[in-house]
């Protein structure tokens, strides 16, 4: 990464002596979704609740659709024992599933209490946040008000056994790669679902949350980006969060992601320039899949170094040929294209 990352160029200091000095601190809403949690319910509710910031500016909101009665009653106990501690906790509850997730936070940001609230955070269930969390955040969205959302990065609890080790490797790409690069050079970069702070003015600018993706995520992402909002990664504030630790979670997790990613896509693209390829989408995806094996077979070969790893074959270069040959064959009208196709 050449010069610095863009999350060192904020003034952050300078913004919370002012935050202590005028005791101006904007109001947080933190939303946990959570969907029969046994595990972690404790955890990312204990965490929350420590955060760091003005008892009567912060309003924790666990947003519980737990369908097993006797879990619902212990998570609304664990909310209960934070209240008594003076953390404004709510607990919410619906009767059905709709939505999924994204109707859990978009029915939880309608609740009366939450209108003047200026952000909201995010935070899966086995999200465990350090207590400065909002001190590192927070600032970037009040100095810079085109400012969309704050992303941070997770770090993992349970990354030293084989399958998680290989999650971390593939997600500290995407951390440190992806949204790095995209937030320093001010491109788009995907929300990760949590661990993110948005401005409630940039969620309702984009239409708010929509359950017509379970990737409701980059959904809203993608919309407040189109309506011109700018997003930021924090790549030195990590927040602790566990991997699947089996192949079935891990596979069905990644099912959701590539299926739904898909279907967000395309919505997107029948309502762009693009639309005029999206009949090669399936070849494409066939294309990389095959491309993906060859790459595998290119990298072992390399690791090993086989006999053909210091090959050098140049590359096939066609020049005019093809379009001498084709102004060649022009007059010949009645010819058959399909082979071409």
């Amino acid at each position: 990464m050449l010069g610095k990352k863009r999350y060192t160029k904020y003034q952050l200091d300078a913004i919370k002596e002012d935050l202590e000095k005028n005791k101006n601190y904007p109001k947080v809403l933190v939303q946990i979704p959570m969907f029969n949690e046994k595990e972690v319910y404790k955890l990312s509710i204990g965490s929350v609740s420590a955060l760091s910031w003005p008892s009567d500016r912060l309003i924790v909101q666990v947003l519980d659709d737990s369908t097993n009665e006797v879990l619902r009653t212990m998570v609304e106990l664990e909310c209960r024992k934070w209240i008594e501690k003076g953390v404004n906790v709510k607990y919410e509850t619906r009767n059905n599933r709709n939505g999924y997730k994204a109707g859990a936070l978009r029915e939880g940001l309608k609740k009366h209490y939450v209108e003047d609230c200026e952000f909201v955070i995010i935070f899966d269930a086995d999200f465990q946040p350090e207590e400065d969390f909002l001190w590192r955040t927070i600032p970037y969205l009040l100095e810079n008000p085109e400012l969309g959302l704050v992303q941070a990065r997770w770090k993992f609890v349970n990354a030293d056994e084989c399958l998680t080790r290989l999650q971390e490797m593939s997600l500290d790409y995407h951390f440190s790669v992806e949204q790095e690069v995209g937030s320093s050079t001010c491109s788009f970069f995907g929300f990760n679902g949590t661990a993110g702070v948005w401005r409630m003015r940039a969620i309702n600018d984009a239409g708010g949350w929509k359950d017509r993706t379970t990737v409701e995520d980059m959904d809203l992402a993608v919309r407040a980006s189109l309506k011109g909002w700018k997003f930021l990664f924090v790549g030195d504030l990590a927040v602790k969060n566990e991997l699947p630790s089996t192949f079935k979670a891990y596979r069905y997790q990644q099912h959701r992601w590539s299926c739904d990613l898909l279907t967000s896509s395309g919505k997107c693209l029948r309502r762009s320039s693009f639309v005029r390829s999206i009949h090669l989408l399936v070849f494409w995806i066939l294309f990389e899949n095959v491309m993906s094996l060859h790459r595998s077979k290119a990298a072992i070969i390399g690791l090993l170094e086989a006999n053909r790893v210091n090959e050098w074959v140049v590359t096939e270069k066609l020049g005019n040929t093809m379009k001498q040959k084709h102004n060649a064959k022009a007059s010949k009208r009645l010819r058959s294209r399909t082979g071409e196709r």
